[in-house]
């Protein structure tokens, strides 16, 4: 954050030096009397802040596996293709030469008539005609034996092959199903942020473009807020037209009780000069994420499971330059909004 020094700005540091002796006397005073109770709240604070992080992993955590499983499945269904592929063509090279064998198989019988015409002809005839017409007659059956041997091996292929083309066309049947109950449900959850950001657009027509942002990508809503128009330079406490953004986000969110929500802060690069509890721009973004949320469970019924107040300090910028305009987008409150993915979940457990 960029500090100018001037009278004014000395006045106000004078003022805000008083204002914080008398603020620190009172606090002194009250932790003597009560210095066991804000130990209590700060352990509760901490206790959670750690369940809320280790909710927001473990929803990363779900979405990534969502995504890693819906992947697998595409995979699968393109392999499971591949091979059906693949059989059909070994189903057709084994159908040819079956059609062949027959035809050589009939082919055999018919000479192996004549041959035993000839046979029964020349059988008071000749003897070494006779031997050899014998010879040239078991020879012939041989053959066809062994042909009807490699038609029954080849029948056998054949049907197992089938089977397992039947096998294989039913799971992808089933794939092809599983994939489309996920891109249906994708789709409804797209559908769902759609239809959210319309409605956010509706109730915050009269700040959109004036330091209030609303986008969409990845399934998500992101309602961006500069620091402008919620907070004074180094402060926590939201100014009234910010108050009334919120308040208006608030009736949204109430209203659409499939959404989770994440409110994070975003500070720039300058360091922050330590007054009081904000130490750091850490405390800062961290600090002003949950002013947000404790506007908007005030002013709403939203339910608190609902919400996530995170701070991201200065390193998640927009704009990595180092200028005053770079700077001055950087400095922002984010409210993250996402369609419950339990559905979706369901479909991946019992598959």
């Amino acid at each position: 954050m960029k500090y100018e020094v001037s009278t004014n700005a000395l006045k106000h540091k004078s003022d805000m030096r008083k204002t914080g002796l008398k603020y620190s006397l009172i606090i002194a005073l009250t932790c003597g009397m009560f210095s066991c109770v804000p130990q209590r709240k700060l352990e509760e604070e901490q206790a959670k802040r750690e369940s809320t992080e280790k909710e927001l992993a473990a929803l990363k955590t779900s979405s990534m596996e969502c995504d890693t499983k819906l992947k697998e499945a595409t995979k699968q269904m393109a392999d499971d293709s591949k091979a059906i592929i693949g059989l059909q063509k070994d189903t057709s090279i084994v159908g040819t030469s079956y059609r062949s064998l027959t035809a050589k198989y009939d082919k055999l019988n018919q000479i192996n008539e004549q041959l035993l015409d000839k046979y029964n002809r020349l059988l008071e005839g000749n003897l070494a005609d006779t031997k050899k017409l014998s010879g040239e007659l078991q020879m012939t059956q041989e053959q066809l034996l062994k042909k009807q041997d490699e038609l029954k091996l080849l029948e056998a292929q054949l049907n197992a092959q089938k089977k397992s083309l039947d096998e294989l066309t039913a799971e992808l049947k089933k794939r092809e199903a599983r994939v489309a109950e996920l891109e249906d449900i994708l789709k409804k959850k797209d559908e769902a942020a759609n239809e959210l950001r319309k409605k956010l657009s509706d109730a915050l027509l009269g700040f959109e473009g004036k330091g209030l942002t609303i986008t969409q990508k990845n399934g998500k809503v992101y309602v961006s807020m500069d620091e402008s128009l919620l907070f004074a330079s180094g402060s926590t406490s939201v100014e009234a037209k910010g108050v009334d953004a919120l308040k208006k986000v608030a009736k949204v969110l109430e209203q659409n009780t499939d959404i989770n929500v994440m409110i994070e802060g975003h500070t720039d690069d300058v360091p922050m000069v330590g007054k009081g509890d904000i130490k750091d721009n850490w405390d800062l973004s961290v600090m002003r994420a949950t002013s947000i949320v404790k506007i908007i469970t005030k002013n709403s019924s939203v339910d608190p499971k609902r919400l996530t107040a995170s701070g991201r300090g200065e390193y998640f910028p927009i704009d990595p330059a180092k200028t005053s305009d770079a700077r001055k987008k950087n400095r922002r409150t984010e409210i993250i909004l996402t369609p419950k993915l339990d559905e979706l979940l369901k479909v991946l457990e019992t598959n």
